[in-house]
């Protein structure tokens, strides 16, 4: 069984390695959509993969941390493109989460995402 969680933030944000020129190496800003997926046995006895408060109560710190912030100032983000954006999402979420699957990150006014299903080697 898969179930998510989406939560959104929108922050700003530049790309050091953009050719020089290229708007993406300006300060610019986005609406992000990250959705989390979960997936696992549905317990017998409560009836869930995980309850959806635990749940939210675990990615809502990623929200706090990445709402409204420059992104190149996180640590860990210095180059923020979506894959790495995922990618740091990913290591930080899955310790606490450790049924985590899927993270996908979506820039609606863009028409574009990224879809991260974990390191290789997991």
């Amino acid at each position: 069984m898969r179930i998510y969680k989406e939560f959104t933030f929108d922050a700003a944000h530049f790309l050091p390695g953009a050719p020089e020129g290229h708007p993406n190496r300006r300060v610019h800003g986005h609406s992000f959509k990250a959705v989390i997926w979960l997936e696992g046995p549905v317990d017998k006895t409560s009836g869930l993969v995980r309850n959806f408060e635990v749940f939210l109560s675990e990615i809502e710190r990623f929200h706090i941390e990445l709402d409204h912030r420059m992104l190149n100032e996180v640590e860990g983000l210095e180059n923020p493109t979506l894959e790495l954006i995922t990618m740091w999402l990913w290591d930080r979420m899955k310790p606490a989460l450790p049924e985590l699957v899927r993270i996908e990150l979506h820039r609606a006014s863009c028409n574009e995402g990224c879809i991260y299903d974990g390191p290789e080697d997991k």
